[in-house]
């Protein structure tokens, strides 16, 4: 079950205070050979390529950040958020995925699969999945990557069985170029809280589309607010086998599986 701790909810000794923008992550060189992806102790040309592949960028300078507490699969999770950036806060279709996964770990096999989050924001649900032991590819725009990747390693390293890797993914741009299909197949594509009042729906169903290859199941939560949310729904209904997986009508969200028709 999803829990999400507010700051001021926490006991003395778990109170963090907000990061700068340009922290650096402190390592615990022990942490480092606790991965099993990370190789023995001593074995930094391991190590190494795969902390270089999490530290290519620098958070935005929001003016201000504050950090929210989360527990999924039996570990605290630390998310810094900016309410300055729609992509720097975690969204409740996000949550509600992340139980979903928790809930489903063994059905959906995650161990090893292959994932990449369309969307991710501040990384809750692809550290999630990492915890889980999925490989996961955590994807956005550009100006929220480096925040991302602050809590991806933050709450990572040490922790999964693969460190997951940041790509910068603009909806509807390059996807060949950056995704090849002949190098990159996904077990399961993830979104949370992508659809809302926007103007690059089209663009989105179309990378939904090009990520989805024979066999990736697409996982797609999704607070629904709007009429247009719902004409996006019919829309993935057209080239996708559509399935409604959990419904919490309290909280408008609706979590659906989708799988590519295919002619």
């Amino acid at each position: 079950m999803d829990v999400c701790l507010r700051s001021e909810q926490q006991p003395a000794h778990l109170q963090e205070g907000p990061s700068p923008p340009d922290s650096q992550i402190e390592v615990d060189e022990e942490a480092l050979h606790t991965d099993g992806s990370s190789g023995p102790p001593g074995d930094s040309n391991k190590i190494e390529p795969s902390l270089q592949s999490l530290l290519k960028f620098v958070p935005a300078n929001y003016a201000s950040y504050t950090q929210e507490y989360y527990l999924f699969a039996g570990k605290k999770i630390v998310i810094q958020e900016s309410i300055e950036s729609y992509g720097a806060v975690v969204w409740p279709g996000a949550t509600a995925l992340c139980q979903y996964l928790e809930e489903h770990t063994e059905e959906l096999n995650l161990q090893d699969a292959k994932i990449l989050e369309i969307g991710a924001g501040p990384g809750l649900v692809s550290i999630v999945a990492s915890i889980l032991g999925a490989q996961v590819t955590a994807t956005d725009m550009p100006d929220v990557l480096g925040n991302l990747q602050y809590n991806l390693l933050k709450n990572t390293l040490g922790r999964t069985a693969h460190l997951p890797e940041v790509k910068e993914l603009v909806w509807g741009e390059s996807l060949e170029q950056n995704f090849p299909k002949s190098t990159f197949y996904y077990d399961y594509v993830l979104a949370s809280d992508v659809v809302y009042h926007h103007y690059f729906l089209d663009k989105l169903l179309a990378t939904m589309v090009y990520l989805c290859q024979p066999g990736t199941v697409l996982l797609w939560a999704n607070k629904f607010r709007f009429s247009t949310d719902y004409e996006f729904l019919d829309k993935f209904k057209q080239v996708f086998d559509t399935t409604l997986l959990a419904e919490f009508p309290e909280s408008s969200i609706k979590l659906f599986k989708g799988m590519l028709k295919w002619d």
